[in-house]
């Protein structure tokens, strides 16, 4: 017989012996409900839970990290609440998950490069916000990288090459937002970029960031393995993934990046 049922089979009885438990039972599930309510709140509105299965953020986020993101802090979109609660505009340098604007709205992270109104460029791998070089001490370049134009430059100029990477609905688009040389940041939408620069599907290939569709800031690593893309790829099989797992537990302690453990999130 399975342990819950022994359980409330126990409790039945203890309730006929002695009728002054009913009230600590009656509180002990009352406690467990509220519990269980503020654990689902939280993760609905407050923090909630996700992993790095690419390189797209090395070195600030690497692949296996396990991040707590916080869903409580940027405000702009216009609530009530916003005046009551501490929340906070959404500022450039931040990194931020948001929903994919296209496909199956999985989650990316990246950083906020361009805001509202920002006029953007990449020239010779440098960002240039309105006229001016953006300090990335952040970003990361890979010389060994496969070439891609929009590693260099950015936005396509009219008639020059577009990067085959650029996703098929946002290549006609581009245009759409260019300005002489640099590519405007419309209203409510924001520019995202990959810390590692030359190996990350960012903004230069799919589109701006609407703003409904962040979800918040990570703030903390609460655990790191040693992983490769492949231990989270979508295209592997049960028995594989199955397989990983388990290789995880095996050798839990040694793929633990300990150093990372509480790390704090920039």
């Amino acid at each position: 017989m399975p342990e819950e049922t022994i359980v409330e089979e126990q409790v039945v009885e203890n309730k006929q012996e002695h009728p002054g438990d009913q009230t600590t039972i009656s509180e002990y599930l009352e406690s467990l409900l509220v519990t269980v309510l503020l654990a689902l709140f939280g993760t609905s509105f407050i923090v909630q839970a996700f992993k790095i299965p690419s390189a797209s953020m090395e070195s600030t986020l690497l692949i296996g990290d396990h991040l707590l993101v916080n869903k409580f802090v940027f405000g702009g979109t216009g609530a009530w609440y916003e005046k009551l609660l501490p929340y906070r505009p959404l500022q450039r340098g931040d990194i931020i998950v948001f929903k994919y604007p296209f496909a199956d709205h999985q989650h990316f992270v990246k950083r906020v490069i361009g805001l509202p109104g920002d006029r953007l460029k990449v020239v010779d791998g440098n960002v240039y916000i309105n006229g001016k070089v953006l300090n990335e001490p952040y970003a990361v370049h890979d010389p060994g990288a496969p070439y891609d134009p929009f590693n260099y430059s950015f936005p396509p100029m009219k008639g020059l090459v577009i990067s085959p990477n650029a996703i098929l609905e946002w290549k006609p688009e581009i245009q759409k937002y260019v300005q002489g040389d640099e590519i405007i940041v419309p209203p409510g939408k924001y520019f995202a970029m990959g810390d590692n620069r030359d190996r990350s599907q960012d903004s230069r290939y799919w589109g701006f960031v609407d703003r409904d569709a962040i979800m918040g800031r990570p703030f903390l690593i609460y655990w790191s393995v040693d992983a490769t893309s492949s231990d989270y790829s979508g295209d592997s099989t049960f028995w594989t993934r199955l397989t990983g797992v388990f290789q995880t537990i095996a050798h839990l302690p040694s793929r633990t990046r300990w150093s990372r453990m509480l790390h704090t999130v920039h």
